[in-house]
């Protein structure tokens, strides 16, 4: 779900993203959204120091109401001193001290309820967002389909769960000149010869025949290159494991997009009639060329 973080139009950080220019961020102010998509890290370590805060705050004050403070004994020395030799004796009751310890451990009893319910309620939303696990191919290939050519990328669910009512979608984003001569990036959506299945799974790879219609129609790996051209790949599904909609999302540059290439077949029969996915060869691809080609592997990493 990570493949958006770099790209030219949707990355808000990192190489090639999208700088924003008077959009004021305030994050205490959405310190919830923070906290539930940020990593455990931050959580575990923002609840810890919240935690201790808490236990140091309160253990200092009870012991500074404990304490018999003359007057115009200053804090610091006082709670050091309290530190060194607790008072054993207990306040007298209906005294102001003891109605004060009273109220204080009111106080702490809610403050520690408080951290409790909104700490547990973060940690059951991160847990609560279970991500897709969906496998692209490391490159998408340009090949020939049907007497033309076609774009095609692999997918496959790593999950044992079947994906009901799954949909996919693909847009190419790119470089172009407006009608007044400026640069502008625009985006195209890519029509596939099926974005959608009953259900999704093993493998499956989506094809996007390249007519004359296609925005795809004329280019060249060159071309594409010249225009920071990008593939964005969305996929939606309901997870009959999970029972909720699940979500994945990918994103191929112009040096992932590879020509005259096509993916290598990974479905074999077996000796007793039934069939295999061999997923050792998900991500090769072998030459279109007449001449015989040993099997490629793609380079680069797989966004799962």
């Amino acid at each position: 779900m990570k493949g958006l973080a770099a790209t030219r139009v949707f990355g808000h950080t990192g190489r090639g993203g999208v700088k924003t220019i008077g959009l004021r961020r305030r994050p205490l102010a959405d310190l919830y959204h923070r906290l539930v998509t940020g990593p455990w890290t931050r959580l575990l370590v923002l609840y810890a120091l919240v935690y201790f805060a808490t236990q140091a705050i309160f253990g200092a004050v009870h012991l500074l109401l404990a304490a018999e403070l003359p007057a115009g004994t200053r804090l610091l020395p006082a709670l050091l001193a309290a530190v060194e030799s607790p008072p054993a004796a207990a306040a007298a009751p209906l005294s102001p001290r003891w109605i004060a310890s009273g109220a204080l451990a009111g106080v702490e009893g809610f403050i520690r309820w408080l951290e409790l319910a909104i700490g547990s309620g973060i940690i059951f939303a991160k847990f609560s967002r279970i991500p897709a696990r969906v496998l692209f191919s490391r490159v998408a290939v340009v090949a020939p389909h049907q007497g033309g050519l076609a774009l095609m990328f692999r997918m496959a669910n790593e999950r044992t769960s079947h994906i009901a009512d799954a949909k996919v979608a693909v847009m190419l984003v790119r470089n172009e000149l407006s009608d007044d001569g400026d640069l502008v990036r625009r985006a195209h959506d890519l029509e596939l010869a099926r974005g959608g299945s009953a259900l999704f799974s093993h493998a499956w790879t989506a094809v996007h025949p390249v007519t004359r219609e296609s925005p795809l129609a004329g280019e060249s790996a060159e071309s594409l290159a010249a225009s920071d051209a990008e593939l964005i790949v969305t996929l939606t599904g309901f997870d009959e494991g999970l029972t909720r909609t699940i979500y994945a999302r990918h994103a191929y540059t112009a040096s992932q997009i590879r020509w005259n290439v096509r993916f290598a077949e990974i479905v074999k029969l077996l000796p007793n009639g039934g069939r295999a996915v061999d997923y050792r060869r998900f991500h090769d691809v072998v030459s279109t060329d007449p001449a015989p080609a040993e099997r490629t592997p793609a380079r680069g990493r797989a966004s799962r």
